[in-house]
């Protein structure tokens, strides 16, 4: 059985997907896993970022565990609960208030793909590749799993990955906006939880605000008066009145979330 293994070291969580043998490829119970630890991870105010990486260095996550399809997902009825247990898991990294950081090393193919795609970083090895052959497989990807790459990629690159099937090396994923940074193998994890910990150095409710704003202002919709006024909800904080003082007195800051 595959495990989402959760760790923690000082204000930076990290979720590993381990599943042996096949190379972490995610199964029912892992996607279940994970949507149960994002959501206990999105209200503890004591983490700042969250690193989500597969065990081993040979692949971030292979997809989905197919030899399950044949026993989880015969029926329509069987088909939308699982599918709908991996929404509900990418919907949770999604909207988890902490940054996420994706750690890629090698095989980032389908569901794992998908989970890369809601992350808001993704650090990723020189010999990483990425991609969703699932049309040679006879099957179609979820709408609402599909939503998250749509939004990161655009549809020209979601056709190329859905259509043609093509596997990316990690230089094209860069260049199609799949990634955030491409690193040399032996310094992905260096650079992964480098960026966590320059995120953690920064307010952790401005983190959460960015994140939430960004969010909004993707919907296209105009901004409404009352909106305008929250977005200065900062003035009311005491990690504002650290930061400014922090500033003025040059010295590093020490925010409290609150």
């Amino acid at each position: 059985m595959g495990t989402i293994d959760f760790s923690c070291a000082g204000e930076i969580a990290t979720l590993t997907f381990s599943n042996p043998g096949k190379l972490n490829a995610i199964n029912l119970g892992m996607w279940q896993q994970l949507a149960k630890n994002m959501a206990e991870i999105s209200v503890d105010r004591n983490i700042r970022c969250v690193v989500l990486r597969g065990a081993g260095n040979d692949a971030f996550a292979a997809g989905g565990d197919l030899e399950e399809f044949v026993t989880a997902r015969t029926t329509l009825d069987q088909a939308l609960h699982y599918h709908g247990q991996v929404a509900l898991a990418l919907q949770a990294i999604d909207s988890c208030p902490h940054p996420t950081v994706a750690l890629i090393q090698g095989a980032c193919i389908g569901g794992g793909l998908e989970i890369a795609g809601v992350c808001d970083f993704r650090i990723c090895g020189e010999s990483a590749r990425f991609g969703a052959p699932i049309n040679r497989l006879g099957f179609s990807m979820y709408p609402g799993e599909m939503e998250g790459l749509l939004r990161l990629a655009g549809a020209a690159v979601m056709k190329e990955i859905l259509l043609e099937g093509r596997i990316l090396n990690a230089t094209e994923a860069y260049a199609k906006g799949l990634v955030t940074r491409v690193v040399a193998d032996d310094e992905t994890e260096s650079e992964a939880y480098a960026t966590a910990k320059r995120i953690c150095a920064g307010a952790p409710l401005v983190a959460g605000w960015h994140k939430q704003w960004i969010s909004r202002l993707l919907d296209g919709k105009p901004l409404s008066e009352e909106e305008k006024t929250a977005s200065f909800a900062f003035l009311d904080t005491e990690d504002y009145k650290e930061g400014l003082a922090a500033f003025l007195e040059k010295r590093k800051p020490a925010f409290k979330a609150c």
